[in-house]
């Protein structure tokens, strides 16, 4: 709810804590009321871990003492005439027991009680104590755990209440309609603050009688309720705030006209469901201190309608929608301290009078589609500037590097063009935070000279996307620690010299460039690096990874993939392997030996793929228990299901969506096992020597859209079973021995010829070769022979047992993938992987500043 709705709630808190802003009662308390309380003392159950000075958490009770005037008890207030009890405060007491359960009438002779506080507490049990307190104005109930509905008795028979508070309450399932017979509400909160709690009774019959008599309410706040909110409590005529954020399922529109004059907050953030147009009767709103529309299915232009709103401190109309040209009376709230119209379809060209002032904000315009270039800005205390991901264009606006003030600069994913040299660059001696990515004609200039810049407090460095032709070795700072150079044309290598002195860099990303060489990685704490799709050259992985850099504690993702290095895998890499999650080495031209020594309980992904190793598959990987994709495809390995994969599994094959293991030498017949993988969505099998028919439980892989088990030697029929899988669309038995007559039904209607060429035995539609009456084939092909090793291959017997029994074993697969060719969708998995990683990681971090 922001700063202004944490105040609200701290004097909503306090308006319920009358017994510390009123002075006691000099009367004495009625002996009645006294044996009452006294009663109530004793029956109440105090947490032994009572106590916390800081919070000011403590049992109010402790100060009820026989001997002291009851009216001075803390939390206790007495009516000055009578004597009577009027008000307790027992909020923060660690009272953890039924307390107003039928069984305890503590409450009974209390018959005068105007408001009761007992929020902040461990309170269950049922409410039937309070049922008789019909002078009850004020209830607040709020952060226990009573764990049962509301009852309607609670509005039935307390029908004076003037506030009431179950907010965060432990209450759930529905809030009965008769709530609407509190006629006297002006305060009303049923919050949860994204705990599920409870729902308005169905059909809109509560909100409905809601709006028809709580026309009282002066402050209504709700949480997780569902349905269609009643635009006319926007119109009440007492009401000041309305929070109903984070109501995902709640929907309505705006009122056009009569809005409650005194209306000083409106929250409907994250709703989604409020539809249409902001009403330009906004200008009616002069109280208002704080709008946040964000989050919701709104359309159309924000109205021109903010001149008469000088109280304004904070407006979100964030991923609303909306489109058209920023409204010119916005840049005239002086009292605007947030303002956060991103992430809409804004357009037009960037006012060029805004004042100062509104850079100073946390967050601004960035996602929209403005315009035009950006003229000079004259505004030296701003400390962010964003207008990232905009279509401005034009010449790098360089008024920006006056800005001496400035700690985050973000004008990424423009159009902005022109030359930064890292003299213009000198001024920002606060800058923390720097993004001009994706602004393909921008680019940096650098020279020999570039040791004697300093930016003192530099962390994070965003440039990827531009046309830098040269590693900007400025950047070398105390404090960096993300720097992102990919998608450039930087050529040429790196120094051992210019990688060194990067001592708190963590984050190095310098893909898709044009480098040929690298003596040494640079930093010593590197957690990410990413050198893929270069033109990397020679024994890169040696070199650099024998002179103990990066610090091997810290790295978690390696990836040298798309290069041309060479030699062999240090196998010093294993000393890294401890941390290492994701190592990517595709497509290079190393050779030799897979070290024994890269298994590790963090590694998940590993590709060695299109390169030239020989030999086994190392026995060390079935330490790697966190395994889900390994590609070791295109390689000169000789192992036949690896040793090593006679393992145990740590989850079922359930897991298994997607299975490739085309292009190889393996033989046998395809285990029945297989059909038991019923979370299979694609499985290839292709160009090997398996043998046998197909199994028939292929009928089970309810789930499998892409079947390619051709360029084998499968023999037999095709299971009638396989008309089961509905989701089926792509297909192909091709080149194999199958023989009988093709089935028919649901997704094999659908199949052409090229599915089945090949397969001289085969008869029936869609081929040309009709059945005889025993359904074969007019001309069966002749018999071949099957390999003489046709057992069930000893891997499979591991993978299928531990699925079939449930067992949870000892390592997982999600991928296991030989092949030479990568489908589409799976190099997309990886680099949507990584970059995942790379964008986590940034988001995650915090600016430091010492």
């Amino acid at each position: 709810m922001g700063l202004l709705c944490l105040v609200l709630v701290l004097m909503l808190h306090l308006s319920w804590s009358l017994s510390s802003s009123i002075p006691p009662s000099s009367h004495l308390c009625l002996p009645n009321q006294r044996a009452a309380l006294l009663q109530l003392k004793n029956s109440i159950f105090i947490s032994e871990f009572c106590g916390d000075d800081y919070y000011n958490i403590y049992p109010k009770t402790e100060s009820w003492n026989i001997s002291i005037d009851c009216c001075s008890w803390e939390g206790v207030k007495c009516d000055n005439l009578a004597g009577h009890v009027i008000g307790i405060d027992l909020s923060h007491s660690c009272i953890t027991d039924p307390l107003f359960a039928s069984a305890n009438n503590s409450f009974f002779h209390l018959h005068s009680l105007q408001w009761l506080e007992v929020s902040y507490n461990d309170i269950n049990g049922f409410l039937s104590g309070l049922f008789h307190l019909h002078g009850l104005r004020r209830l607040n109930l709020a952060y226990n755990r009573f764990g049962n509905t509301v009852p309607s008795e609670l509005f039935t028979r307390l029908v004076s209440l003037t506030h009431l508070n179950l907010s965060v309450s432990g209450f759930n399932g529905v809030i009965p309609y008769q709530i609407s017979f509190l006629s006297s509400l002006v305060s009303l909160d049923l919050s949860s603050h994204s705990i599920p709690n409870f729902t308005f009774d169905g059909h809109g019959q509560g909100f409905a009688m809601l709006a028809t008599n709580l026309t009282k309410l002066i402050t209504l706040m709700l949480d997780t309720v569902h349905g269609e909110f009643p635009t006319r409590v926007f119109q009440f005529p007492n009401l000041k705030h309305i929070d109903l954020g984070s109501n995902q399922n709640l929907g309505g529109y705006l009122p056009q006209t009569n809005w409650s004059s005194g209306l000083e907050l409106l929250d409907l953030s994250d709703c989604g469901g409020f539809r249409g147009s902001i009403p330009p009767s906004f200008e009616d709103l002069i109280r208002i201190i704080s709008i946040d529309l964000s989050g919701n299915s709104l359309q159309g232009q924000i109205p021109d309608a903010f001149g008469n709103i000088t109280r304004l401190t904070s407006l979100r109309f964030s991923s609303c929608n909306l489109s058209g040209p920023l409204p010119i009376t916005i840049f005239n709230l002086t009292q605007i301290t947030t303002l956060d119209l991103s992430h809409n379809h804004l357009e037009g060209p960037f006012p060029n009078h805004v004042s100062g002032w509104l850079f100073t904000l946390p967050s601004l315009l960035h996602h929209n589609k403005l315009a035009g270039p950006i003229d000079r800005i004259q505004m030296p205390s701003v400390q962010h500037f964003d207008l990232g991901y905009n279509d401005f264009d034009g010449p790098f606006p360089h008024s920006v590097f006056d800005l001496v003030n400035l700690t985050s600069l973000r004008l990424s994913s423009n159009n902005l063009s022109g030359v930064i040299e890292p003299v213009m660059l000198l001024n920002l001696t606060s800058l923390v935070f720097l993004d001009l990515s994706n602004n393909s004609l921008l680019s940096l200039r650098t020279s020999s000279n570039d040791v004697n810049y300093f930016f003192p407090w530099l962390q994070t460095v965003l440039l990827s996307g531009c046309s830098i032709r040269q590693f900007p070795s400025f950047f070398r700072t105390p404090y960096l620690e993300v720097l992102d150079l990919s998608y450039n044309k930087i050529s040429g290598g790196i120094s051992k010299w210019e990688a060194q002195g990067w001592e708190e860099l963590q984050v190095l990303n310098l893909s898709h460039n044009f480098l040929t060489t690298l003596e040494q990685f640079p930093g010593k704490t590197l957690q990410i690096l990413d050198l893929r799709s270069n033109l990397l050259q020679g024994p890169i992985l040696s070199t650099c990874f024998n002179l103990q850099t990066p610090d091997q504690r810290s790295l978690e993702i390696l990836d040298l993939a798309k290069n041309s290095v060479s030699g062999t895998i240090p196998e010093c890499l294993g000393n890294f392997s401890y941390h290492l999650q994701f190592i990517n080495l595709q497509m290079n031209n190393l050779y030799g030996k897979i070290p024994d020594s890269f298994g590790n309980n963090s590694l998940s992904h590993l590709f060695l793929n299109d390169n030239r190793f020989e030999g086994l598959v190392p026995p060390s990987l079935s330490n790697s228990t966190k395994l889900e994709v390994l590609d070791l495809g295109n390689n000169k390995l000789t192992d036949r299901f690896s040793q090593w994969l006679e393992i145990e599994l740590i989850k079922t094959a359930a897991l298994f969506v997607s299975m490739d293991l085309s292009n190889n030498q393996s033989h046998g017949q395809i285990p029945e096992e297989v059909g038991q993988l019923i979370s299979l969505q694609m499985l290839n099998f292709s160009h090997n020597n398996f043998t046998g028919p197909i199994p028939t439980l292929f009928g089970n892989l309810v789930a499998l859209e892409s079947l390619d088990l051709s360029s084998n030697k499968l023999s037999g029929r095709i299971p009638s079973q396989m008309t089961k899988l509905i989701f089926l669309a792509a297909l192909n038995l091709s080149e194999n021995n199958l023989v009988g007559q093709i089935p028919h039904g649901n997704q094999f209607g659908t199949f052409e010829n090229d599915s089945y060429s090949g397969n001289l035995g085969l008869c029936g539609l869609p081929l040309s070769k009709l059945c005889n009456n025993h359904g074969e084939a007019e001309s069966p092909a002749p018999s071949v022979a099957e390999q003489e090793d046709s057992q069930v291959p000893k891997f499979w017997q591991v993978v299928m047992m531990g699925y079939g029994s449930g067992v949870v074993l000892g390592m997982s697969l999600g991928y296991i993938v030989f092949t030479t060719g990568r489908p589409w969708w799976f190099v997309s998995m990886v680099e949507r992987h990584l970059q995942y990683k790379f964008t986590n990681w940034i988001r995650r971090k915090r600016p430091r500043r010492n």
